[in-house]
């Protein structure tokens, strides 16, 4: 459920109304959510996961020229980006402007809840597209 490198923190899944704030972890150039008063745990999201932030979302640039820029929005669903490419990260939130923000590129220490999870899964296939991040619209 994490992005890969962050294969090596603790973490724990997401639950409604969790309050996380973003966090760069511990020996780690990765950001990502931790849980307010949990802050050496990882939060791991599920695509379709929906959040709301306290305010409008600021990321940093990949250029150290670009830093906290602003998203647009408040609302956003996680989601799993390039997962046909190894060691890149894959963990994203998509905006409802289009918008598609890496987590490890959101500016630490901006709160959001989690508001709600994606339906669970009523197969084994249904858990598996799910922890990848593929959508069945219909079946």
């Amino acid at each position: 459920m994490c992005d890969y490198s962050l294969h090596h923190v603790a973490s724990r899944p997401a639950k409604v109304g969790d309050v996380l704030v973003t966090t760069k972890f511990n020996d780690s150039i990765t950001r990502g959510f931790s849980a307010v008063g949990e802050p050496g745990v990882a939060v791991c999201l599920l695509p379709g996961t929906e959040i709301a932030f306290e305010k409008d979302v600021e990321y940093d640039h990949f250029l150290a020229l670009f830093r906290n820029r602003k998203v647009g929005a408040t609302v956003a669903q996680f989601s799993k980006v390039d997962q046909d490419k190894e060691h890149v990260h894959h963990d994203a939130l998509e905006f409802p402007n289009g918008k598609v923000v890496l987590l490890t590129q959101l500016s630490e220490g901006q709160r959001a809840t989690v508001l709600q999870l994606p339906a669970a899964p009523r197969t084994t296939i249904d858990m598996v597209e799910q922890q990848n991040g593929d959508f069945v619209i219909a079946r």
